[in-house]
Formats: structure tokens, sequence, C-alpha cells
């Protein structure tokens, strides 16, 4: 099967050219001006932008947490993320006490296989560290599992800073990489205990329980840990300046060290934890949502490429699922939905207001997660021989985000009314048409994506 796209703009993280596209069958065969094949079906993309597909390598789907399972699992979350333009996702297959590494990637290759609209791979999150995981981390990075998560908090998932140490020179020794959640677990506890102390239970204790130096104090400590085990390493869901003070002192020590933010962290601030009727609920996610000095630090950064990528941290949840919290913030889950928003939030926030450009765009969104993650240049780029996974992207297009036009799994929409100009006008995986305008037209494309060690970025 051929489709010729003609007359698109081609965008790359240097910038974009007009020049045709060729798929044939899953794969991308030529990328020139003026191409012509009379077996191929012909579509008008004249005035559109071309992106790779978009790479979310942060979800949660089908994640059982604090009593719950996620409103989304990988048959509703991946039809988000493809309606949105992302044509690949990194889930986080999670370890849990007395599994092996297998037992794990096995369980979430159960939840997703068979039920992916778009391409997916898995990072595995290390809950437990012994000789034998050890010895384990060979085969399954051998496998294509490249890449893992460790969490510096959460009594089930946290590794102490032995562990971390260890685990970080395992893998740099087999040429693995780890996303670090970085927020001080005793802290927090402690802090969490003082609001409880004060009678405050509403969702305004929550970031009062998690200031900003919480987060930074965790990145220093990692930091220092990761030069101990000269190892590279990545802060994933960066929320504070504070924070990013830290990386920023390191890397101009040599360090190695890579940066994921969300757009929640762009776009909105700690104020809604005050909105009554608990409403503040919907965006309890960790960490907190931060102000707006914070924000501006991060779009400056992603401004200067001091951040390499952007993801969502989707893990969602009902009204009634948030529910659980009214009476008591600690139990309200903990995340929101947003695979499917982040695209056009950055398109219409950070490139359309000036604040990044399309190259920027691509880059953090594509580009840099493929090499970051193993995937290039079979993903993250618009070249003879990588997959096509392709967005062709409407500039013009202008709409309200709402619950109502949303695809996610979820009886609310985070960014309410908020304009946005763009869309994923087209959506290919692998080859194929998945989604138009927002609407999913063929599901289940998705394929597992067996991935290499890291591309360094700097």
């Amino acid at each position: 099967m051929k489709t010729l796209l003609k007359g698109g703009r081609v965008v790359s993280g240097r910038g974009w050219i007009e020049a045709d596209i060729l798929l044939e069958d899953d794969k991308i065969s030529k990328v020139e001006a003026d191409i012509s094949d009379s077996d191929a079906r012909i579509i008008d993309v004249t005035g559109r932008f071309i992106f790779p597909g978009f790479i979310d390598a942060h979800t949660h789907f089908d994640l059982a947490v604090a009593g719950t399972v996620t409103a989304d699992d990988f048959e509703t979350g991946t039809r988000a993320a493809v309606s949105g333009g992302t044509t690949t996702i990194v889930d986080f297959a999670t370890q849990y006490r007395g599994e092996t590494l297998k037992e794990a990637l096995d369980n979430w290759h159960r939840k997703a296989d068979q039920k992916s609209s778009c391409n997916y791979g898995f990072h595995l999150a290390i809950s437990e560290f012994s000789e034998s995981i050890s010895s384990e981390l060979e085969e399954i990075i051998r496998d294509g599992v490249t890449s893992f998560k460790l969490y510096m908090i959460y009594d089930d998932n946290m590794l102490d800073d032995g562990s971390i140490y260890k685990v970080l020179k395992r893998l740099t020794e087999l040429g693995g990489i780890a996303g670090v959640h970085c927020e001080n677990s005793d802290l927090v506890k402690a802090m969490v205990q003082e609001q409880k102390e004060l009678g405050n239970l509403t969702t305004s204790a929550h970031p009062a329980s998690r200031p900003p130096l919480v987060e930074a104090e965790a990145i220093d400590r990692l930091l220092k840990i990761a030069a101990l085990a000269d190892s590279p390493v990545i802060v994933v869901h960066l929320s504070t300046k504070a924070g990013l003070k830290e990386v920023q002192s390191a890397r101009k020590q040599g360090q190695e060290v890579y940066l994921e933010t969300c757009p929640q962290y762009l776009l909105l601030d700690d104020s809604v934890y005050d909105l009554p009727d608990f409403e503040g609920g919907k965006y309890i996610i960790a960490p907190p949502l931060r102000k707006k000095e914070d924000q501006e630090a991060l779009w400056e950064a992603l401004a200067d490429d001091s951040i390499q990528t952007l993801s969502t941290d989707h893990c969602s949840f009902t009204r009634k699922q948030k529910s659980a919290g009214k009476e008591d913030f600690t139990k309200i889950p903990g995340g929101m939905a947003g695979v499917e928003t982040r695209p056009v939030l950055m398109y219409t926030y950070g490139v359309e207001a000036g604040r990044i450009t399309m190259e920027q765009m691509c880059r953090l969104l594509s580009e840099n997660p493929a090499k970051l993650y193993g995937m290039y240049p079979q993903k993250g780029v618009i070249a003879p021989g990588s997959d096509a996974d392709l967005v062709v992207w409407n500039p013009e297009t202008e709409w309200v985000l709402s619950a109502e036009n949303q695809t996610a799994n979820v009886d609310y929409q985070a960014y309410e009314g908020y304009p946005v100009k763009g869309i994923a006008e087209q959506v290919y995986v692998n080859g194929q048409l998945a989604a138009e305008n927002g609407k999913i037209v063929k599901e289940h494309l998705g394929q597992y994506v067996k991935r290499e060690p890291y591309t360094k970025l700097f």
C-alpha cells in the first residue's frame, strides 16, 4: 500500500522544508520535492506541517494505585493519544515487591498487547533491587527495554539511596538509563502530618505538604548519587525553579543530566487547589502544580533547550474516583489526563505564543524522546526508512478544549475552556490513517517497540 502526501511542510528538529512524502506499507519510502507515483493514493496536504509522530514517554495506563485503577487503560488511553497526534507512548511497567523484572513486563504486555491504537514501549519501574535483579537486567536490556524508573518516594515503590546508587552503576554498565521521581519522602510525610495537626484536610494542604524544596532537595541528592555512580540520569516531571537550578549547577560540573517537564507545570498553577466544591481535587498530582514564577522558569528553560523532553504523566481518574479523598486530601488518587492535549497546548501556548519554535516543538515531542529512549531513527524523524508515523498538522484550526470533545475516559477536562489553535488533521500510525481531526478512524494499529540504548543529546 502506498500513500503520497503532497505539498506539505516537513518538520524536523532543525526547521522545516517543503517536500512530498511517499509512504510504502509501514515505512517512509521517499522525502523529496515533486514525487510522482501512479500506484499511490494521493493526499493533498498543502499548507499543513508534517511532524514525525509525537512520542509521549510518560504515561500510566491501567495502573492500580490508591485503592483504584486509572480510568484509562491501554484501549482508551492509546485512542486518546492518537486522537491528538501521539503515535507512540512509553508506559511504566511496575515491578511490585517480590516480582522478577520479567514478571513485571509480562504483566504489562497482558495489559497492552492487541489493545493499543498507537505504538508502545515500556520503562521498567524497579521497586526492589538484589543480586538476582541485577543479573536479570542484562537480559531485559538485550530484549529491548532500555529505560527504567526509580522512585525516591512512595513506600511501595521507593528505593533507598544505596540501592539507587547500585541500580545506576549497573545500568551504566549495560547501556541503560533511569528516569527518577524526585521528592523527599520523609519530608513529605512530616509535612502531611503538620497539615493534619492544623486540621487542614482540604486540597489546599497538598501543595503545602510538598513545597518546591522537597523536589529540589531530592534532585540535589539524586545528582550527587549519580555523580558517584558516574551515571547519566533523567529527572522526570520537573516542576520547580529550585529544582531546575540544581540541575543547571550539576551540568556546569560536567554531569550528564536530562530533564522532562509536562504541560500542566507550564500552564496551570497552584491557585486551583483553593477552588470551592472540591474542584481542586481534579488537580491533585505529584509533584503538585506550582507558582507562576516556576512556570516562567520552565518556559525559559524550554526556550534555551535546557529541558529535553515534554511528556504528560497521563494518569487519569474520574470525578467519582477523585472524591475518595473529599474528606482527606491524602486519599485523593494523584494524577490527571493529558496525553491527547499535549501537542495542541504546546503548539498554541508555545509555538504560536512565540515561547518556543516549531523545530523545538519537534525536538521536545518527538526527536529527543526517540533518541533518549532508543527509538531513533526508527521514530522521531521523517526520513527514508523510518517508520511511517506522521502527524499532518493544520495550523489554522481554532477550537476550545472541553470535556465533551476529549477522547480520554474521564468526565472533566483539566483545561476546560482553553482556546487552542492547530489540530492533528490526520494521524498515521505505521502507514495507516488512524485519526482525523481528533476522531479515531482505525484502532488497534499499535505495535510493541523494542528499543536500543539511549543516544546522548549533549
